[in-house]
């Protein structure tokens, strides 16, 4: 297949495959100390991150997607290890719109203001090592869009100045998504919830309209669709799928979704065609649905960048395959 993708308008070229940047950011919570939430994977190798990193770059893969928010700070700080002396062969997207306390690792209220854009892409620049961010995204999902609309001109001045080269927003509300892309001459993407299981499928046909690239978040829907998990699984509690918040509709109770399970049977035959694991084809389909498709699944080790990263060498599904997959899932 054709191994990069542009982020719509920008002109930036990446890889067609992301390496999502949440879990390599290890613990971090909302609520209190006394009732706290978890908000991470779980406990992470800071080294093994490195190295996972670094084999993503060694096998093609330069588009690394992270947020200030994920581990209070700390997955920002891993990337920047990860890559230097390397940066220019990496694009680096991170986002704006929450706040935290690096030191105890616990978030605090959203803040989608215009000052807090340019307070926060210092303290990303500074923890990412770099000059430059090269796709700031908000990352309030709802924010009202009249609030959104007033932080465009903090973000184009931000362009200007050279510390960012485009924005977007990660919302999974497409006239969100089409009021910033119409008030932004540098809006470049959407990042959206989107998989072969469920998804915000309406940024697309606004990604075509605005051309904006399309940065897909839970492309595996949380870990379902890599074939590790059961009807008998369960997670721990220090992982965000454990306690499993009313939004992780993947997991109930640290238990995975039985009507997603049995959707994931339902395809896996075709997903799994060609020589492709259940991973490799759940993305093959995210390039085939659309052509401004970057899929961004999170990696903490060697061997998932590997398998991710393999996708590449098999490219989308075909048509007739796609087809095969919206009729078993009756769309």
């Amino acid at each position: 297949m054709t191994e990069t993708r542009r982020l719509g308008r920008s002109g930036i070229e990446v890889s067609a495959l992301g390496i999502g940047c949440w879990a390599i950011g290890g613990p971090f919570w909302a609520g209190t100390p006394a009732s706290p939430q978890p908000l991470g994977w779980g406990e992470v190798d800071d080294d093994e991150s490195v190295r996972a990193i670094r084999r993503a770059l060694e096998l093609g893969v330069n588009f690394f997607d992270t947020a200030n928010v994920y581990g209070a700070g700390h997955s920002e700080k891993i990337l920047a290890r990860a890559l230097r002396g390397r940066r220019d062969e990496a694009v680096i997207a991170t986002k704006f719109g929450g706040t935290f306390d690096e030191q105890t690792r616990f978030v605090g209220a959203d803040d989608g203001s215009p000052e807090e854009v340019g307070r926060a892409v210092r303290a990303s620049l500074r923890r990412l090592g770099t000059d430059r961010v090269d796709l700031y995204q908000l990352h309030i999902n709802d924010l009202p869009v009249p609030q959104a609309l007033e932080l465009i001109p903090a973000l184009e001045d931000l362009v200007t100045q050279g510390l960012i080269r485009a924005y977007g927003w990660s919302t999974d509300f497409p006239e969100r998504a089409a009021a910033f892309a119409e008030a932004g001459v540098h809006c470049a993407t959407v990042q959206a919830d989107l998989s072969v299981l469920r998804g915000s499928f309406g940024v697309i046909p606004v990604a075509d309209e605005h051309d904006l690239g399309v940065i897909t978040r839970g492309p595996l829907a949380m870990g379902l669709l890599s074939g590790k998990y059961t009807a008998d699984s369960k997670l721990p509690e220090d992982d965000v799928r454990g306690l499993s918040p009313e939004w992780m509709t993947y997991f109930t109770g640290g238990r995975p979704s039985a009507e997603f399970l049995n959707r994931i049977d339902a395809v896996r035959d075709v997903l799994t065609s060609g020589g492709r694991t259940l991973a490799q084809g759940a993305l093959a389909w995210l390039w085939a649905y659309s052509g401004r498709t970057v899929p961004i699944p999170g990696c903490r080790t060697v061997a998932q960048v590997e398998e991710n990263a393999g996708a590449l060498a098999h490219g989308p599904l075909s048509p007739s395959e796609l087809a095969d997959v919206e009729k078993l899932l009756g769309r």
